[in-house]
């Protein structure tokens, strides 16, 4: 799947995050994980919280990106290793995933960009 990348540095972005798997209750069950790695990334990579909704198997962010930045895909690139980093691994892995030494929980992101 081919999607773009809003680029707007300063921008707000909306985004909804999925688990490969929507069976699977990894984000309630570890909330307290997935809080703590955004604390971090938030302190490396500054960026405002407008609006987040963790629910089952997928989360709803709204960001507001300091001016002059436009790099959401770092931040929930390692929002999602921070947070992958303490669950255990027992998920299906694909060829590829393995090779690239990616865990299987995630889906890519979709993310829109609004102006301000």
């Amino acid at each position: 799947m081919r999607y773009k990348r809003a680029d707007i540095k300063g921008g707000t972005y909306f985004f909804t995050v999925n688990l490969a798997h929507g069976h699977l209750f990894l984000l309630l069950d570890h909330v307290e994980i997935l809080r703590a790695a955004v604390k971090t990334v938030k302190q490396r990579h500054p960026f405002h919280i407008d609006a987040f909704v963790v629910l089952p198997d997928h989360l709803h962010a709204i960001w507001t990106l300091p001016s002059g930045d436009a790099d959401s895909s770092t931040r929930w690139m390692l929002i999602k290793s921070g947070f992958s980093r303490h669950i255990t691994m027992n998920e299906r892995r694909n060829a590829s995933r393995i090779s690239k030494g990616e865990r299987g929980i995630w889906h890519q992101p979709t993310l829109g960009a609004f102006n301000s």
